[in-house]
This record gives structure tokens, sequence and C-alpha cells, in this order.
């Protein structure tokens, strides 16, 4: 009886595979390429927090995950909502509505928290809705002042319409650079 022919096994580490898989994928995808460099296009993660439409760059996100369970942090501000244990660190979360606002947001069985990178470790913040993926070019820039007033300003710097909405590209870095942001001890 005759042997099946087997695979001759890649010999390339798996970082090396699935790179090669996804530069072929890439090469298939009709006009992927193009829209990755296009001049004037700004790629981001968009959100909700209260009223506000905004958006933030894919390098200051870390990751999207559900609102993990919460252990509350005594003598802590009352927008730090406590910590959470992922994956085996501890990663304090913020009510990013009740920092800005002073609002607390309703948490919901679907709460979403945006994951960011900032110095001495990762915080999650919660956001009211998450939109997914938007891209926005140049020519759908606006005044950022309707969707950075009051403590937006500090973080929002720019903005876009799209379909009569305004978005305003809110700043994680400067949020985790921020100090009053830094210090959630009351």
């Amino acid at each position: 009886m005759r042997q099946p022919r087997q695979k001759a096994r890649d010999r390339r580490s798996p970082f090396l595979v699935l790179a090669d898989y996804e530069q072929r994928s890439l090469a298939h995808v009709a006009g992927l390429p193009e829209q990755l460099d296009a001049p004037g296009l700004w790629r981001g993660v968009a959100y909700r927090v209260g009223s506000h439409r905004l958006a933030s760059g894919f390098d200051e996100v870390v990751e999207i995950m559900s609102l993990p369970a919460l252990t509350s942090v005594p003598g802590s501000q009352p927008w730090m909502l406590g910590v959470a244990n992922v994956r085996g660190t501890l990663l304090p979360v913020v009510d990013l509505k009740q920092f800005l606002e002073g609002e607390r947001t309703v948490l919901h069985e679907g709460q979403r928290v945006l994951v960011v990178r900032q110095q001495g470790g990762d915080v999650a913040i919660t956001i009211d809705e998450m939109y997914g993926q938007r891209s926005f070019i140049d020519a759908q820039g606006v005044d950022a002042a309707p969707v950075a007033d009051g403590r937006y300003a500090h973080f929002v710097d720019r903005a876009y319409r799209i379909n009569d909405q305004d978005w305003g590209v809110f700043s994680l870095e400067r949020l985790a650079r921020t100090p009053e942001f830094r210090q959630a001890a009351a």
C-alpha cells in the first residue's frame, strides 16, 4: 500500500510564517496597499463617551476588551472604578466619562474598555459605545471646537465630519501623561 506523501515541514519561525501569510494575503486585496499609504488618510478606533464621538489612533490602543471583574480601591478618586486581574496583571480601570465630565458611566453587560499604554503599566478606560475602525481624510476636517468642549479641549486637537456627525481625534497618549489622570489617589 502506498503511503501518503507528507508535505515538507516549514523550518521558519511561526512569526515569519504568519508574516509571510499576511504579506501574501494583503497582496490580493484590491486597493488595500494604496489605502494604507494614502496621503491625508487617518485611521483609528472610533467610540463614544457621553455625547462625544471620538477616535484614537491604532498606535494608542493596546487592546479592546469587555469590562473585567473589578476590585475597588479604597481612597481613590471617584472616577477610578478599581483594578482588574487581566491575565495575571493588575490593570487599573478608569471611568473616562466621569474623569472628563464628572458624570458616572452607566455600566452594562456589554461594556467595553480600551486598554491604553502608559508609563508604569497599562490602564483601561471605559467607553459608552464602540464603533470600530474609522478612516478619515483631510478633506473631511472641521473645526474641533464643537467636539472639544470643556475638559475634552485638552485632549482633542482636530476633528472630522462624516454624514453630519463630528468625530474628535482624542489623544489617549496625552490623557495618560496628564498628572491628574496619573494620580488616582483621593
